[in-house]
C-alpha cells in the first residue's frame, strides 16, 4: 500500500472529515516534512489559521487510539504523530491499537491528494450507505467519464477499515458477477460452494461463510440493474452495504448519489495536480479556458493534463486552439493515457453510452447539438402528430436516463460540452446531415421572424432563450439558410439587441448581415437596401450621422432601381434619410423627403396605416423643429388617434406619439397641457421596454425639462441626473444625448446659483456636440447659445 493510500485509511479509520483529512494528508506526505504551516495552508487555498485549527482537531481524533498525543506540545504532536504512523505503516509491533487484515479486491486508484472535488460527495455517500438499517444501496450515476468508478474506489480505499468484513468489487461488464463473488470468496476466506448446487443455494452459502463485520459490495459500471445486481444481492442484513456504480438514472425507489462535472476551482486544483503549477501560473486565463471548455469533466481533465505533462515546450493556448480545431479527435482526449486505470478516451467513454440508445434517440441527441452551448427551450408540445411526439419524449427519457442530456426545468434542457461535441460529430457522420442541419435552420428563422422591430418587455422575455441558438444559426450554420431566408437571424438579432437600447451588441449582427447578403446575393438585391437601412438606423441611433449618410443613400438608390418609384419600401428609404437630415438640421433637405414619403404611403397603403401614422408624426417633428407649431399640433393629433386605432393604448409608438404632442404644448407654454402626457408616455415605456432604455431616458429628460421650465427645481435635479446616468450607461460618454442632458443640468443649476457646477457641464455638452455633430448644428449652436448666455448673466 502506498503511503498516501495509508494516510487516506487512517483518516477514515479514524472518522476525519473532508477539511481535516485533506490538512491531516498534505501535512504527513513525506515531500512535505520541512515546508511550514503557511506554506501547506496556501497549498490547500486556505489560511495559515484554519491549517492549524484543521491539525489540533486531527490530532485530537487521534489522541482516542493514541493517548501520548494528548500530552505533547503542538510541534512535538506532529512528530509523534509522525512516528507512530510510520511505525505502523511499517508493520511494527509498537504502533497501536493492531487490526486484522481486512479483505479487498479495489482495483488501482490515484493518490488520495490528487484526488479533488469531491470532498462533500464522498461524505454524502457514507452517510447515505450508514442510514439504511437493512441492505444499503446507493448508485453513484452520472455521465460518462464524470469519475463515477474513481469515486467508488476513493470511498472504500479511504474508509476501509470501516469494513471489517470485507470490500468484494464486481464489474457488472466482465465475467459473470456470481462467479466473481465466488472466487472472492474462494480466495479470500477458504470457502468453495459445490459447484453442483443451485446459483440462489451457492450464493446463499457465500453470504453465509462470509467474514464476520460490515461488508462493502461494489458493482460497478451496471447497464442493467434487474440482470447484473438484482440476482446477487446479499440477504437483508445492516451489515451489507452495496454501492453501485451506473451511467443509468434510476426511479426515486433506488436511493441515489447524482455526480456532476467538477466546480471550477476543482477542476484547476485537478489540472495542478497533474501539470507543473508554474506552467499554468504562467497562462493562468487559458488554463480556466481550457476547464471551461471541457466542460470540466474530470476524465477529459485528466487526459489533458496527462498529455501536457508529456509535452512541456507545449503552450496552453496552442494547445486549447488545437482543442476548439480538432475537437474530441484531438489526441490528448482521443485515447486514454497508459498510467491511468481507466481504459477509455473521452469520444470511446461517450460511445458505451451512444450504443445503448436506440435510432430515434441518437437522431434527437444529434438534432439538439445544433443548438447553441446553452439552456436549450425545448417543448415537444409543439409537435403536432402525437405518435410523433411520444417518439420525441421516450428519446429525451432516455437521453436523461444516460445523463447525456439534463433537463433544466420544464422544457428547458442542456448538454455538456464535450457530449454536444460527440453528438455533432455523429450527426456529421450521417449522410443526411445536410437536410437535418437545413431543417434546423429553417426554424430557427421562424423565431427570428417573430422579433419585432420594437420589442416590448414580453417580446424580450419570450425571446431571450432563443438568442442564443439564433446566434448560433447566425455564426455556424448560415449557409444552410434558404436566399428567402438569409438575412432573417442576423436583423432579428439585430433588432432584439437594437430595441432595448443595446447598441454595441446590435452593431456587429447588422454589418454581418450586408456582408454576408452582398456575399451570397450580390449587390444588386431587394435584401441588400433593407439591411443597409438597417445598420444605418444603427448609426443613427449612436450618433455617427456620417456613417449613416451614405448607407441610407445607397439604400434608396437600390430600392429605386429595383422597384421603381412606386413601392412602400421607397416610401420606407425617403423617410429614413429624411430622419437623418432632421437629426443633422438639415431640415430645407427633409422636408420634401417627408412630404415624397407620405404621399407615397397614403397612395400605396390608405389613409389607415401605421406607416402613414408614422410619416404624420415625422413630417410634425421637423415642423416643430422650425417652430412651425400651428402646422405640427394637427399633425402630432392625427397620427395619435391613428395609432391608438390601429394599435391600441399599450403600445411603444403610442408613448411616441404622447411624447411628441407633449414636447410641442411644452414648446408653446401650455404647460398644464403637457405635463400629463409626458407622464403617461413615461409610465407606458417603463411597463412596455423596462427602466433601462433610451426611450425611458428620452422621457424622464422631458420631463425634467418641463419641471425646469416651471420652475419645478426640486422635482427636476433628481430626473436629470437619472437621464444622464442612463443615456451614458446606454450609449457611451460621446453621444449627442448625452449632450443634451449635460446642457438641460447644466441650465438647471445656473438657474439656481450652482454656477461652478453649471459651468463645467456646459463645457462637456458644446465639446461633444462639436465633436458629434459639428460647429454648425443646430444643437452646437443652441448649447453654444445657450453657454454664453451663462457667461454673460455670471460674470457681468
Amino acid at each position: 500500500m502506498q503511503w498516501a493510500d495509508f494516510l487516506a485509511n487512517e483518516a477514515a479509520t479514524n472518522s476525519l472529515s473532508p477539511e481535516q483529512t485533506a490538512a491531516f494528508v498534505e501535512r504527513l506526505r513525506t515531500e512535505n516534512s520541512g515546508k511550514n504551516e503557511a506554506k501547506l495552508a496556501s497549498e490547500l487555498n486556505i489560511g495559515a489559521a484554519a491549517f492549524k485549527k484543521r491539525m489540533t482537531e486531527v490530532y485530537d481524533k487521534f489522541a482516542q487510539s493514541y493517548p501520548e498525543l494528548a500530552n505533547s506540545e503542538s510541534r512535538g504532536k506532529l512528530e509523534k504523530l509522525r512516528a507512530y504512523l510510520t511505525t505502523k505503516y511499517n508493520g511494527g509491533q509498537d504502533a497501536q491499537p493492531t487490526t486484522k487484515e481486512i479483505h479487498q479486491n479495489i482495483p488501482p486508484a490515484v493518490p488520495f491528494e490528487k484526488f479533488v472535488g469531491r470532498e462533500a460527495e464522498l461524505q454524502n455517500l457514507h452517510q447515505q450507505l450508514q442510514t439504511s438499517r437493512q441492505v444499503a444501496i446507493v448508485a453513484v450515476a452520472g455521465m460518462g467519464g464524470v469519475g463515477k468508478t474513481e469515486l467508488a474506489t476513493q470511498y472504500a480505499k479511504q474508509h476501509l477499515q470501516k469494513y471489517q468484513g470485507g470490500v468484494c468489487w464486481l464489474s457488472a461488464q466482465g465475467i459473470d458477477v456470481e462467479i466473481q463473488i465466488f472466487r472472492f470468496v474462494e480466495l479470500k476466506f477458504n470457502k468453495i460452494a459445490p459447484d453442483d448446487w443451485e446459483l440462489a443455494d451457492r450464493l446463499r452459502y457465500c453470504w453465509q461463510n462470509w467474514q464476520q463485520g460490515e461488508v462493502l459490495l461494489v458493482f460497478d459500471d451496471v447497464t442493467d440493474y434487474k440482470k447484473q445486481v438484482q440476482p446477487y444481492l446479499p440477504p437483508e442484513s445492516p451489515r451489507f452495504k452495496v454501492l453501485l456504480t451506473t451511467r443509468l438514472g434510476f426511479n426515486r425507489t433506488l436511493p441515489q448519489l447524482p455526480l456532476g462535472v467538477l466546480k471550477p476551482l476543482a477542476a484547476m486544483k485537478l489540472l495542478k495536480s497533474l501539470v507543473d503549477r508554474e506552467r499554468l501560473k504562467s497562462e493562468p486565463w487559458v488554463a480556466r479556458e481550457i476547464c471551461k471548455s471541457l466542460g470540466y469533466l474530470p476524465l477529459a481533465l485528466e487526459l489533458v493534463g496527462r498529455y501536457l505533462d508529456t509535452m512541456p515546450d507545449l503552450s496552453l493556448e496552442k494547445l486549447l486552439k488545437r482543442l476548439e480545431k480538432k475537437r474530441l479527435e484531438h489526441e490528448a482526449v482521443a485515447k486514454a493515457n497508459q498510467l491511468m486505470w481507466y481504459k477509455y478516451g473521452v469520444a470511446e467513454a461517450f460511445a458505451l453510452s451512444w450504443e445503448q440508445l436506440d435510432e430515434k434517440a441518437q437522431g434527437v441527441g444529434c438534432w439538439l447539438s445544433l443548438y447553441a452551448l446553452a439552456d436549450i427551450p425545448f417543448s415537444v408540445e409543439a409537435i403536432e402528430d402525437d405518435d410523433e411526439q411520444e417518439l420525441w419524449e421516450k428519446a429525451i427519457a432516455e437521453l436523461q436516463k444516460l445523463h447525456l442530456l439534463q433537463r433544466q426545468s420544464k422544457g428547458i434542457y442542456r448538454l455538456h460540452p464535450l457530449i454536444r461535441q460527440f453528438f455533432q460529430m455523429k450527426l456529421n457522420e450521417l449522410s443526411e446531415v445536410d437536410k437535418v442541419k437545413t431543417v434546423f435552420t429553417a426554424q430557427m428563422v421562424e423565431v427570428a421572424k417573430q422579433i419585432p422591430q420594437q420589442p416590448n418587455r414580453e417580446d424580450i422575455f419570450n425571446l431571450t432563450p432563443h438568442i442564443p441558438h439564433l446566434a448560433e444559426v447566425a455564426t455556424h450554420l448560415f449557409q444552410y439558410l434558404s436566399d428567402e431566408d438569409l438575412t432573417w437571424p442576423f436583423t432579428g438579432l439585430g433588432w432584439f439587441y437594437q430595441g432595448q437600447g443595446l447598441y454595441q451588441q446590435a452593431e456587429p449582427w447588422l454589418q454581418q448581415c450586408v456582408k454576408i447578403a452582398e456575399n451570397r446575393l450580390g449587390l444588386e438585391h431587394p435584401d441588400i437596401a433593407t439591411s443597409l437601412n438597417n445598420l444605418a438606423a444603427i448609426y443613427k441611433s449612436t450618433g455617427r450621422y456620417s456613417e449613416a449618410e451614405p448607407l441610407y443613400q445607397q439604400a434608396l438608390e437600390l430600392t429605386k432601381r429595383l422597384l421603381g418609384d412606386n413601392h412602400p419600401i421607397v416610401a420606407t428609404s425617403l423617410n429614413n434619410l429624411a430622419e437623418l437630415y432632421r437629426y443633422t438640421g438639415r431640415y430645407s433637405e427633409a422636408e420634401p423627403l417627408y412630404l415624397q414619403a407620405l404621399r407615397l404611403r397614403q397612395r400605396l397603403l390608405g389613409d389607415k396605416h401605421p406607416d402613414v401614422a408614422n410619416s404624420l408624426n415625422n413630417l410634425a417633428l421637423l415642423y416643430s423643429s422650425t417652430r412651425r407649431y400651428s402646422e405640427a399640433e394637427p399633425l402630432f393629433q392625427q397620427a395619435l388617434e391613428l395609432k391608438k386605432h390601429l394599435l391600441g393604448d399599450n403600445h411603444p409608438d403610442i408613448a411616441i406619439n404622447l411624447n411628441n404632442l407633449a414636447a410641442l404644448y411644452k414648446s408653446t407654454g401650455r404647460y398644464s397641457e403637457a405635463e400629463p402626457l409626458f407622464q403617461q408616455a413615461l409610465a407606458l415605456r417603463k411597463c412596455l421596454l423596462g427602466d433601462n432604455h433610451p426611450d425611458v431616458a428620452a422621457s424622464l429628460n422631458n420631463l425634467a425639462t418641463l419641471y425646469q421650465s416651471i420652475g419645478r427645481y426640486s422635482e427636476a435635479e433628481p430626473l436629470h441626473l437619472q437621464t444622464l446616468e442612463l443615456w451614458k450607461r446606454l450609449l457611451g460618454d460621446n453621444h449627442p444625448d448625452v449632450a443634451t442632458s449635460l446642457n438641460n443640468l447644466a441650465g438647471l443649476y445656473c438657474s439656481t446659483g450652482r454656477f461652478s457646477e453649471g459651468k463645467a457641464l456646459f463645457e462637456q455638452a458644446l465639446a461633444i456636440c462639436e465633436r458629434t455633430l459639428g460647429v454648425g448644428h443646430p444643437d452646437t449652436m443652441m448649447v453654444r447659445g445657450n453657454y454664453a448666455k451663462f457667461l454673460r448673466e455670471a460674470y457681468r
